[in-house]
């Protein structure tokens, strides 16, 4: 799924978005907000101060009885309402514990699979529909009580007929159109943040929701995801420091999935490994060693590494061995970006900030007329502080803030097609905090990524990539002279021509006219309601001269068609 070349806004490739849906969604998640006192996380911000006349206007800010308990749980429950996204998104925030007070982290844990179960009797009736049989004859035994439940799906231990202890994953009903629904909304910002600046339009909101959108709504497939498990399983098959679970493919569907039972100590009980004599130092560096092999050498990925899917076998303490789940979301990388991340890291390895700065230029990540030698200053306020330094003495908030100021100061676009990759990294390296802090990121990583550099740049690989391509070059070489005499042929007769469509380009002028009359009556009816709006909150008489501006400017955005 490919953002437009010029770009504009681009639509969800379920359908138009419905300004109703969205509408109704905001409403929602603003009544749950107040419902759940969300209001405290900004007590005192600039946000607040922003949004208070939302507040004034807002029925559910008077009305809404309001739950109790810990900030924690109830920032929790509120998440578990709102859906399946926002779910996701704490259970993201919750491997950050570098940034996160530990209340909220430990609550936001909670999303990683103990998300409130939907009833087995339901559970047991998809299973059926899907694999065309009773439970009982399924399976030898069925375990009534999950064993986890996350946003999308919920598992169940079982035992085969044959006597293979499994895991049954089954999909929460009515989850694609609930990710529909917020993905509609999620358009509908990008759109008016990519149209609001400059910033706006270098963070490109609307290519990266199109790329969370691939991603999400993959996951709504048990049948892809028990490919991407095979995937893995042969890359890593024998491995000594990660085990992949088997996929029982005759009771596979598109819903729900059989794969082998894995058993083990979840990573995030750091006590229980602890007090089994587990080798944190050894787990930190396998994890880093694993990722950087997925990512450079097999490039596929698992990307969905929060503590909830990662296991961790302590049958010998001294050489602990990981064990996966849930793989719903794998990346990959273009060639030619796994070779400048490559490059990138044995670049700062090297601490050669200039080739780092050449490199961004290079690969069209920040603008071709970029001085170089600045942002190779830039480079190096960021890097040298954190370099060959432990997890521990690196504090990842001031490192992030720094990366900010330069991308904007450089006009670096996001690449949409690394979210997958940098939301991978986060979590390995919220992991490595909570496993082994003093982990030297980057040494652990180093020897992986030379290897990798040395195979793929050698001669040897060149003439391994020219063997390779070989027949598509012949091919194509056969078929070379025919097309070169119809060319000249045409090209003597006069029928060799450049066609332009005046026509469609009049029709794309009269579009992109058509489309800043739209964005000029938006922005006009924004005014219109944010001054009916003030209108009201200043008791300005006649008062109910406020509320028609207000109804007349939702009604038009309301009803404004593309």
């Amino acid at each position: 799924m490919s953002a437009p070349a010029n770009g504009t806004t681009r639509e969800p490739t379920f359908g138009k978005v419905s300004r109703w849906r969205v509408l109704r969604r905001l409403v929602q998640i603003q009544r749950i907000t107040a419902e759940y006192g969300l209001d405290e996380f900004f007590a005192g911000s600039r946000l607040e101060r922003r949004l208070a006349w939302l507040r004034l206007v807002s029925p559910w800010t008077w009305f809404v009885r309001r739950q109790t308990g810990s900030r924690a749980e109830r920032l929790r429950l509120a998440l578990e309402t709102l859906g399946p996204i926002f779910i996701k998104f704490g259970q993201a925030l919750s491997t950050r514990r570098d940034l996160l007070p530990a209340d909220l982290a430990d609550e936001l844990a909670k999303l990683q699979d103990r998300v409130p179960p939907f009833p087995v009797d339901e559970a047991r009736q998809r299973i059926e529909a899907a694999l065309g049989a009773p439970v009982g004859e399924l399976f030898a035994e069925f375990e009534t009580e999950p064993l986890g439940a996350a946003s999308l799906a919920q598992v169940h231990g079982a035992v085969l007929k044959t006597g293979e202890a499994v895991v049954v994953k089954v999909l929460r009903p009515g989850m694609r159109e609930r990710i529909v629904q917020d993905l509609e909304l999620m358009y509908a910002v990008a759109g008016i943040v990519a149209t609001g600046s400059d910033d706006g339009r270098r963070l490109r909101p609307v290519e990266v929701v199109s790329e969370y959108e691939k991603t999400v709504l993959d996951e709504l497939d048990l049948m892809r995801e028990a490919g991407n498990a095979a995937q893995l399983r042969r890359q890593f098959l024998g491995s000594p420091i990660i085990h992949v679970p088997a996929v029982y493919w005759d009771l596979c569907r598109v819903d729900v999935m059989v794969m082998e039972r894995v058993y083990g100590v979840q990573i995030s009980d750091i006590a229980k490994l602890r007090e089994l004599g587990t080798d944190f130092k050894k787990l930190g560096e396998y994890g880093v060693e694993i990722f950087f092999t997925q990512v450079f050498k097999h490039n596929f990925f698992h990307a969905d590494m929060h503590p909830g899917n990662i296991f961790v076998d302590v049958t010998d303490p001294a050489n602990p061995r990981y064990a996966a789940i849930d793989f719903g979301i794998v990346g990959t990388l273009d060639t030619r970006d796994q070779h400048y991340l490559a490059a990138n890291f044995l670049a700062f390895f090297d601490r050669d900030y200039r080739r780092v700065a050449q490199l961004h230029i290079d690969s069209g990540w920040v603008p071709p007329d970029t001085r170089i030698d600045e942002l190779e200053s830039a480079v190096r306020t960021v890097c040298e502080p954190i370099f060959n330094k432990p997890l521990s003495e690196i504090s990842f908030g001031v490192v992030l803030l720094r990366l900010f100021e330069i991308a904007r100061r450089f006009r670096m676009e996001v690449q949409p097609q690394l979210i997958l990759l940098q939301k991978t990294l986060l979590n390995i390296e919220g992991l490595g905090r909570q496993l082994y802090p003093e982990l030297d990121l980057w040494q652990t990583a180093q020897p992986i990524l030379r290897q990798w550099m040395k195979e793929h740049l050698s001669p040897f690989a060149v003439l391994r990539s020219w063997r390779q391509q070989a027949p598509d070059v012949l091919e194509a070489l056969k078929g070379a002279p025919a097309v070169l005499q119809r060319g000249l042929r045409d090209l003597n007769q006069g029928k060799l021509t450049l066609q332009l469509e005046p026509q469609r380009l009049a029709a794309l002028q009269a579009a992109n006219e058509a489309a800043n009359r739209r964005r000029d009556a938006t922005v006009v009816a924004c005014a219109g309601f944010l001054g009916g709006v003030l209108w009201c909150g200043l008791a300005a008489e006649p008062v109910w001269a406020g509320w028609v501006a207000m109804a007349a400017s939702a009604l038009y955005l309301l009803l404004r068609r593309r």
